[in-house]
């Protein structure tokens, strides 16, 4: 049985942190547009944007190594770094909006101030480290940042990760106090709640199965009821596709020539997980170590304290895996399936160039408990097995494209948006810095798919994130003004910062 809808404004496909930002975003700049949401699951929040399936991190580039890269003359290259950070802003600035004009309630139920620190061991990884601190902490997005190979200062910031350490291993470390532990779960959640109080229509458990393109040039939908299997068609003006990995299939179904020749290679993960509470304790902060030579830049170890339900927890990860699935609630066939005519040739091109990745995912796949609990002694010499349980983390999906650096076939190690000419259609692939993102992403897409809008939306905007087109490491004075209140409004000052069991 089938029923046709009345047109809508908006559709959102996925209850993730993207949709989420996207809606929350256009309530403010169209309040009057209406705007429906389908999620195949029976929660907002429960793939990528889960907080058991990402790191939660605030990426902002104060402790990823991998955002900053060594040049053939031996410098650093710190603009990656300076992009993540300023679009990390945007995000905080949102957020902080809604927080004061009581959109959404408690911060502290979705971010927390935790220390970010970079980790690594090793002469050559010791003199990478110095240089990057020296090319980093000149510029005011990092300021504060402090570097020690100092064993006693390193026993101060990471007393977990130099206990029992031998005393003839080269360390060192940078250490910046106002990074951040995000729920992005919760925070996906409070989202929708504040949503559905702007009537958004929000349907779970319904799963977009078709998205085709109707004679007038909107988007018809083919959305069906997961419990009862009855379909329904929905019209849309505008659509975003937003489902995780399962965006490829959606973004190929529609048609569009912007979404031909790109292919996407899932890969999943594992982290540690700490159940001995004393353990725990112990340790304060995110550390990120260095990933080994021709392991690809998701795979970066680190040790992360959370928060998760207000309660302090420590993972250590990510190991690699691989599943063909695109999602985790995903199908066995989503990797064939999303194998077209028009996608084959640079499929089969990434899978000749990455056979060095394909050879490490089938090594992380391989691993014991106690080859694992191997990498994490490298972190925490004395950690003992009966102290740590795996967990399941979120699947990713890469994006696969012919790109004019890389030739056919490159993997691509980041977020990005696919939108139509018309601006009618746009979908997101890719994996982190994803939701740390979201807010400056989401932006790009409405600049994008509204660009006739931007003029009479742009006084909301600035409202919003009073750094809108402007750059925050330029302009100081106006960068100092928004970490003050930004930290004020979400309780991130140091003196606010609150101490979980």
């Amino acid at each position: 049985m089938s029923n046709i809808q009345k047109q809508t404004d908006v559709i959102l496909i996925g209850g993730g942190v993207m949709s989420a930002t996207l809606g929350s975003l256009l309530k403010e700049l169209a309040p009057e547009w209406e705007i429906k949401v389908f999620e195949k699951l029976a929660n907002a929040g429960e793939e990528s944007s889960n907080e058991w399936n990402n790191a939660g991190t605030g990426h902002s580039a104060l402790c990823e190594l991998n955002y900053t890269s060594e040049k053939s003359d031996g410098s650093i290259d710190i603009s990656k770094a300076i992009k993540i950070n300023e679009q990390f802003q945007v995000s905080l600035q949102f957020w902080s909006y809604l927080v004061n004009c009581k959109l959404i309630d408690n911060p502290h139920d979705f971010i927390m101030p935790l220390p970010h620190m970079s980790m690594v061991q090793g002469d050559q990884n010791v003199a990478f480290l110095k240089k990057r601190f020296e090319a980093l902490s000149k510029n005011p997005l990092f300021q504060g940042m402090e570097y020690s190979d100092d064993p006693a200062k390193l026993m101060e910031w990471i007393p977990l990760i130099m206990q029992d350490r031998p005393s003839n291993d080269s360390i060192a470390a940078t250490k910046i106090d106002y990074g951040t532990d995000v729920n992005f779960g919760a925070l996906t959640r409070m989202l929708f709640d504040h949503l559905k109080t702007k009537n958004v229509d929000i349907k779970y458990k319904h799963s977009v199965d078709n998205v085709k393109r109707a004679s007038d040039g909107s988007w018809e939908l083919k959305v069906r009821n997961v419990d009862t299997g009855s379909v329904e068609r929905h019209n849309a003006k505008f659509v975003f596709i937003g489902g995780g990995g399962g965006s490829l299939h959606l973004l190929q179904k529609s048609g569009i020539p912007e979404g031909k020749h790109i292919g996407g290679f899932p890969v999943s993960g594992y982290f540690m997980v700490c159940n001995n509470p004393e353990v725990v304790a112990q340790h304060h902060g995110k550390v990120y170590g260095k990933a080994k030579v021709g392991a690809p830049p998701m795979s970066v170890p680190h040790l992360d304290t959370r928060f998760i339900d207000n309660k302090k927890s420590l993972l250590f990860g990510p190991f690699a895996g691989f599943s063909p699935k695109f999602l985790k609630t995903g199908s066995m066939f989503d990797l064939i399936t999303s194998v077209k005519p028009n996608n084959v040739l640079t499929m089969l091109a990434a899978g000749a160039k990455e056979m060095a990745l394909t050879k490490y995912l089938i090594q992380q796949v391989m691993l014991s408990k106690e080859q694992r609990m191997e990498e994490l002694r490298e972190f925490i010499p004395n950690a003992k097995s009966e102290d740590w349980d795996l967990v399941v983390a979120g699947q990713r999906v890469q994006v696969i494209k012919d790109t004019a650096e890389g030739g056919k076939g490159t993997l691509q190690f980041g977020t990005e948006v696919v939108s139509a000419s018309d601006g009618s259609i746009a979908a997101l692939l890719g994996a982190s810095p994803g939701a740390s993102t979201a807010v400056h992403v989401m932006l790009e897409v409405i600049n994008k798919c509204f660009p006739q809008r931007m003029k009479e939306w742009e006084p909301k905007i600035k409202e919003m994130i009073p750094s809108y087109g402007e750059s925050l490491m330029e302009n100081t004075e106006l960068l100092h003004e928004i970490q003050t209140s930004t930290a004020e409004t979400l309780g991130l000052s140091k003196k606010k910062e609150l101490v979980y069991s």
